[in-house]
């Protein structure tokens, strides 16, 4: 089963891109962020077109997450827990039956952070620490899940192409990091480090300065599996050449596929 997470920086404007890269990459389950969309401007007949079953949420202008997914899926949560009613789109998670037991899926937009020293830094380490109260719900489980999305911190100084240049961003600040890895040490494996343990393995590249061009590029999209999901890892991928197409995304699809006998 391949398991893929997008950041997609305006699902209206990147629905060609969506659809040819579904026809060719042909994920099973697909988690999406940044909409930027409301759930009646969310193009789900070309999604459902193209095979997939869909659920959204949805926010004007801002944020958004969606569950794209070729076989049955139960909504599980909408929203982290203890969540308030005006809370940003940001979370979706949803379970799958397969041939090796149930598997979650959650889709994940972590709050940028920036400017660092604002409520916004904030906001951005209390939802980390909910998604790892979350974590540690769905671990209790002792089910197969994974974490996708895009996390807004750069896990290591290997991660982004000049550590001096994000100094002073929320993406590399200590706590950031701190509270990634907290996240990881609950038992939890980064697919792409599992199989390319060395080396940079960008998955966003910025509009200005030619950063794509020039490869100046961050990872902050990221996989994260329980160990009974890492257990059946068999491959992880960036699709890399997505950010060179006509009116692409600032960030790039990023997979994994686990053996679990679909």
């Amino acid at each position: 089963m391949k398991i893929a997470t997008w950041n997609v920086n305006s699902v209206r404007k990147r629905t060609g891109n969506l659809v040819s890269w579904l026809g060719r990459a042909k994920p099973d389950v697909v988690v999406l962020q940044e909409l930027k969309a409301q759930e009646q401007q969310f193009p789900k007949l070309e999604i459902e077109a193209a095979g997939y079953k869909a659920e959204m949420v949805g926010q004007k202008g801002f944020n958004g997450v969606a569950l794209l997914s070729l076989h049955p899926v139960e909504i599980t949560a909408r929203a982290l827990p203890d969540a308030v009613a005006d809370e940003p789109a940001r979370y979706i998670e949803g379970k799958i039956s397969t041939p090796k037991g149930p598997l979650t899926v959650g889709g994940i937009y972590l709050p940028n952070g920036n400017p660092i020293g604002t409520e916004k830094f904030a906001y951005k380490i209390a939802w980390m620490d909910r998604l790892a109260q979350r974590a540690r719900t769905l671990l209790a489980t002792e089910e197969m899940f994974v974490l996708g999305g895009d996390y807004n911190v750069i896990p290591t100084d290997v991660d982004v192409f000049s550590p001096s240049a994000f100094a002073d961003d929320a993406l590399c600040q200590p706590e950031s990091r701190r509270a990634l890895r907290s996240l990881i040490n609950l038992g939890l494996t980064d697919a792409i480090r599992a199989i390319h343990v060395e080396g940079p393995q960008y998955t966003y590249w910025d509009y200005q300065a030619g950063a794509w061009q020039k490869d100046h590029g961050l990872r902050i999209d990221h996989l994260l599996l329980s160990p009974q999901a890492a257990d059946k890892l068999t491959a992880v991928g960036i699709d890399k050449a997505e950010r060179g197409k006509p009116e692409p995304s600032d960030h790039v699809p990023v997979w994994c596929e686990l053996d679990v006998g679909a």
